[in-house]
């Protein structure tokens, strides 16, 4: 159907869902925001596309609210994958996207009594090079460096999942702190594509509870692709074993790190809604 659309969320991360082959509007910075804006357009923490795609079963772009493209989502790849299995575009449960921020494979695990989805995706390699990430380091590998802001000095531990990340760790969560000073990390000159920001504090050797501000879309109540680069901190640091539980203000979800340091992440997806972008909106859309 022309200009349909489907929202959902992934403990409390929501994104809208469009497939490029049935719009009849090509997606632009201004269009993303507008869509996102919960006034004046759906309101949402992202939109993700289905795209072509060469190499794998299915092509996907992620657009985060500010008009900015992502790498990579874990979230967003599992809204993606649930849309895919749903709507008729798959009769397998397990098959290959293609992102920014590399190929992955997402696998519908088990559907849970028709309130979530299941949702299993293997995220590719947790990489530590500084210049990969990318990070100005004079470090090989970015681990416990000290983070000059304003009023506080951290020490970071930065790696990349496909998209760039800086984990804390803390003693002590504080929403306030994180809301602080999530935008001064993400925007410090120390990264030049900007990062993903998370703070983190250890329960136990299978237990972390984290707070997330992501890149263009600042405080978010949960993250896939930062629950993986948190776990694969970690596990580097030696402070957990390679399977365990990432706690948000959303939800859990559980990550699985390999001695290669290859991620599997699983976690639930809940539709929101579904429909069709109205004429009105389109028009409006149009005009910016």
């Amino acid at each position: 159907m022309q200009n349909f659309f489907v929202k959902s969320h992934g403990l409390g991360n929501d994104y809208i869902v469009l497939n490029e082959a049935e719009l009849s509007f090509q997606l632009d910075v201004k269009i993303i925001q507008r869509l996102c804006d919960v006034h004046y357009g759906i309101g949402s923490d992202g939109i993700v596309l289905k795209v072509p795609s060469s190499k794998a079963d299915f092509g996907l772009k992620i657009f985060n609210p500010d008009g900015s493209e992502a790498e990579k989502s874990g979230n967003g790849l599992r809204i993606f994958a649930k849309y895919l299995y749903d709507y008729g575009h798959t009769s397998g449960k397990k098959f290959t996207i293609e992102t920014l921020g590399g190929m992955v494979t997402a696998e519908v695990t088990r559907e849970t009594n028709q309130k979530a989805t299941l949702v299993q995706v293997d995220m590719g390699k947790a990489i530590f090079n500084s210049h990969s990430i990318p990070v100005i380091c004079d470090e090989p590998e970015c681990l416990d460096h000290p983070l000059n802001i304003i009023d506080e000095t951290y020490l970071i531990n930065c790696v990349s999942v496909g998209n760039p990340h800086c984990v804390i760790l803390r003693d002590k969560l504080i929403k306030a702190e994180i809301l602080k000073h999530g935008s001064e990390i993400e925007n410090h000159p120390l990264f030049p594509n900007r990062i993903n920001v998370q703070f983190a504090k250890v329960l136990s050797r299978t237990e972390v509870e984290i707070l997330i501000w992501e890149r263009g879309a600042g405080y978010t109540l949960a993250s896939g692709s930062s629950s993986c680069a948190v776990a694969a901190v970690m596990v580097k640091k030696g402070m957990t074993d390679r399977k365990l539980s990432l706690k948000m203000p959303g939800g859990t979800l559980q990550i699985e790190i390999d001695e290669a340091w290859n991620i599997r992440m699983e976690g639930e997806v809940r539709e929101i809604a579904s429909g069709i972008l109205s004429n009105e909106l389109i028009a409006d859309l149009l005009c910016l």
